[in-house]
């Protein structure tokens, strides 16, 4: 029997998993196994994606549903629950939907390795779904984190209160928004990127282009960088064992 996956999105032809796990099908020769992209306007649509495809083995979920999807599944994961986003979709032996997050492993699997001791408070830039994740992960690493966000928003910092202090005080900027993202590669979110120094960390979730505006404006005033591509690997090969066990 043939065995599908794939990834629940909108607008998502540049995704990165058809390309790594079709990839990976093909190296390890995993014949009968196929990744499809499902590109819905809406999430309602999710249940006829479900319907039309019997074979469909586990999900990922990507903007702008891994919040809206949760309704649509029949149970979550611990850390699915506490997060309250999801982006990974087992299938069950009895045929239920369970929702997992494997972006908060990712992000904190890729970020270990750059932190040092006065690494202490992150910036998350955007309140999103993948915000969510890297504030579960930020917290797992004892790293006190705040929200910025474009909008008003409670327990969240407006832009244009970002100053010097605020660089002081925070050494990891994370940018979780889709500002930077191929085509639109010279949008970048609006901060005062004169105030990044060496003693700062700049990520980016985007890893498409490898490096944003984002990034360089930060590199340019001596920050450490780093992208969103190790990140969606580990994501992906934990929700591949997700999917088999």
């Amino acid at each position: 029997m043939n065995k599908v996956f794939g990834l629940i999105g909108k607008n998502i032809s540049y995704s990165f998993s058809k390309k790594y796990f079709t990839d990976k099908f093909e190296k390890e020769e995993m014949l009968g196994y196929s990744y499809e992209n499902f590109d819905l306007q809406a999430i309602s649509q999710f249940p006829k994606i479900i319907r039309e495809n019997p074979n469909l083995r586990g999900l990922n979920v990507t903007i702008p549903y891994k919040e809206k999807i949760i309704p649509y599944l029949d149970k979550l994961d611990e850390n699915a629950s506490k997060i309250g986003a999801v982006n990974c979709i087992k299938f069950t032996k009895k045929g239920k939907l369970k929702g997992y997050n494997t972006d908060y492993y990712g992000f904190k699997k890729s970020l270990e390795p750059l932190l040092q001791s006065h690494h202490q408070k992150a910036l998350i830039l955007g309140t999103g779904g993948a915000s969510k994740a890297v504030a579960f992960a930020l917290e797992e690493l004892g790293i006190l984190h705040t929200f910025v966000s474009r909008s008003k928003k409670e327990n969240a910092l407006d832009y244009k209160y970002i100053n010097a202090t605020t660089f002081d005080n925070y050494q990891i900027i994370i940018n979780c928004t889709p500002l930077g993202t191929h085509p639109n590669i010279e949008e970048f979110p609006p901060i005062p990127y004169e105030f990044f120094t060496g003693e700062h960390i700049a990520f980016d979730l985007i890893y498409n282009p490898e490096e944003t505006e984002f990034l360089k404006r930060a590199k340019a005033n001596n920050a450490i960088t780093k992208n969103g591509y190790e990140m969606l690997v580990l994501q992906a090969e934990r929700g591949w064992k997700i999917w088999n066990k």
